[in-house]
């Protein structure tokens, strides 16, 4: 969590905020209590957005639709202005690390027995989500949180309110193509009606994400066109996936809707469905390691002062607007959303680029020496490896992937490159040159420059340049960022907030946010956001 920025607001209605949680294509998501002391997130809407019509009057039909979702197994809609002069909404926080944070960069791929518990809690979700009146059509890692009771299904309606919004300010037609590459249905692809089971093959893709870290179709390295083909015609690749789920996943994966089983099969075929009920699993489901990850994020989150604003703030004023950074890399072409790609499918069709917004259980109202004191002790416990009892006990307690160093179990490059250290530097040599990436989404081809030159916390180490196509016109825009952190002797590069030197046209290049750069076994280097996780690989020159 980054602290409130010059141009931030401290008060959105009756919530006081904290911090910044990230940005993404709908706006700024921030960290904030209520006044009788709920932990929340607090989505603010873009100013540009805020501007049109027919984006407010769907943002006004997604927010209602979402209040009706019940349950326990999603993110509750708490509260929302959607005729403020900027529109908000406000949801519960889930003080839990995205499962595509714990996959993809902290712990790798999950045992059987988390998948089976996963899948069951998913069921669950989406039963919620679909009595509701609501298909969610965007389930993806990144809109799925894990915490101590299970998982957790967030971004079912407010999201798609962007789907509303052509490149000329209009309204897209019904049935566009909405969704993330790597987790759409074969109807989605074709541009068919969309079901409830548009969700459940999306819930088999997730399912092979978190057996195996792979995507049953592939990614959208060789283009977005190309996976979607794949999901279209193509069958899943499921090796990998346990055994004993293989026949489940294939069946949620099936080309034809009406082939695909029902919410009510997919729950009782987990073989989890008498552990996992009242919106918690009943039985450890998570590896210790990241069970001890959610037990110090317990601790950082109650040591979250609420700041002081500077004056007061009048009751019905409007939230200053504030410019929205766009994840790497930090270009948006005029009228349209950044071409940033997701760290496990590098495209991203029409969809919300938001880090999730966070669900959670209400906090005391105030501060508490014993309460501080006892998550102290609960989360040293589970570090130790304890069991179901301290699950009972953490109710409700996680972590937020921005909190935490990740648990990293990969073979170092320093282990596999005896030369990678860099004695006379602080950045290993193993990142020092020039790296490329090109981006292939609906919008054309984007390509990507990155040099790293030697440098110490506080100089300047990595200049990027952006080309692309920006409508009937292109954008070019080069950012530089300083080293944050003194790396290991192996990695990973810690980057600071970039800056701008060079943008044409100049609305088209805004600032990041802070990002790391890890070297990949492959020679590969991936540099992704902090807070929201979206990343990008390059390959050397």
């Amino acid at each position: 969590m980054q602290e409130l920025g010059d141009g931030d607001p401290t008060q959105i209605g009756g919530y006081r905020l904290l911090g910044r949680l990230g940005t993404g294509g709908m706006g700024h998501v921030h960290l904030a209590r209520s006044d009788r002391g709920r932990t929340v997130a607090v989505k603010l809407v873009r100013e540009e957005l805020a501007a049109r019509e027919e984006f407010r009057a769907r943002f006004r039909y997604e927010v209602e639709a979402a209040r009706r979702v019940g349950g326990h197994w999603t993110a509750p809609v708490l509260d929302a202005d959607t005729e403020a002069a900027v529109p908000w909404v406000a949801t519960g926080y889930v003080a839990g690390p995205s499962l595509q944070q714990v996959v993809g960069h902290d712990h790798g791929p999950l045992p059987e027995r988390s998948v089976r518990t996963l899948a069951a809690g998913l069921a669950h979700a989406l039963r919620d989500i679909h009595a509701a009146g609501i298909v969610h059509r965007d389930l993806k890692p990144s809109n799925v949180l894990l915490t101590i009771d299970g998982p957790r299904v967030i971004d079912f309606g407010i999201a798609r309110a962007l789907d509303t919004v052509s490149e000329d300010g209009g309204v897209t037609r019904t049935g566009a193509l909405v969704g993330s590459p790597g987790f759409m249905a074969p109807e989605q692809v074709r541009g068919d009606g969309i079901t409830p089971a548009c969700d459940v093959f999306c819930l088999g893709s997730i399912l092979v994400y978190a057996a195996t870290g792979k995507l049953p179709f592939g990614t959208a390295r060789t283009g977005a066109h190309a996976v979607m083909f794949r999901i279209a015609q193509e069958e899943p690749d499921l090796e990998g996936v346990p055994e004993a789920l293989v026949d489940l996943v294939w069946d949620c994966l099936e080309k034809d809707p009406a082939a695909r089983p029902g919410l009510a099969e997919v729950l009782r075929r987990t073989g989890a469905q008498d552990t996992v009920a009242d919106g918690r699993s009943h039985e450890p489901w998570l590896p210790s390691p990241l069970v001890a990850q959610l037990g110090r994020h317990a601790v950082s989150l109650l040591d979250t002062e609420n700041p002081e604003p500077l004056t007061p703030p009048a009751p019905e004023a409007p939230p200053t607007p504030t410019p929205v950074p766009v994840p790497d890399p930090e270009v948006a072409p005029a009228g349209e959303p950044a071409p940033a790609p997701p760290p496990i499918h590098p495209t991203t069709v029409v969809t919300d680029q938001s880090p999730p917004s966070h669900p959670f259980s209400p906090q005391p109202p105030s501060r508490r020496a014993g309460g501080t004191a006892l998550l102290v002790v609960v989360a040293l416990v589970v570090a130790l490896g304890a069991g179901g009892a301290v699950y009972a006990l953490m109710s409700g307690a996680g972590d937020h992937r921005a909190g935490d160093e990740p648990l990293r179990t990969e073979t170092s490059p320093a282990a596999r490159n005896p030369g990678a250290g860099a004695p006379d530097g602080s950045i290993p040599t193993a990142y020092l040159g020039t790296w490329t990436a090109t981006i292939d989404n609906e919008s054309g081809i984007h390509t990507r420059r990155l040099t790293i030159r030697q440098g110490d916390v506080g100089d300047t180490v990595l200049s990027l340049t952006a080309d692309g196509p920006a409508g009937d016109a292109t954008y070019h825009c080069v950012f530089e960022a300083d080293l944050a952190k003194a790396p290991g002797s192996d990695g990973p590069v810690r980057l600071g907030l970039s800056t701008v030197t060079a943008a044409e046209p100049p609305s088209s290049c805004t600032p990041g946010e802070p990002t790391t750069l890890t070297l990949q076994p492959n020679g590969s280097l991936r540099r992704a956001t902090d807070n929201s996780g979206d990343n990008l690989t390059y390959t050397r020159q």
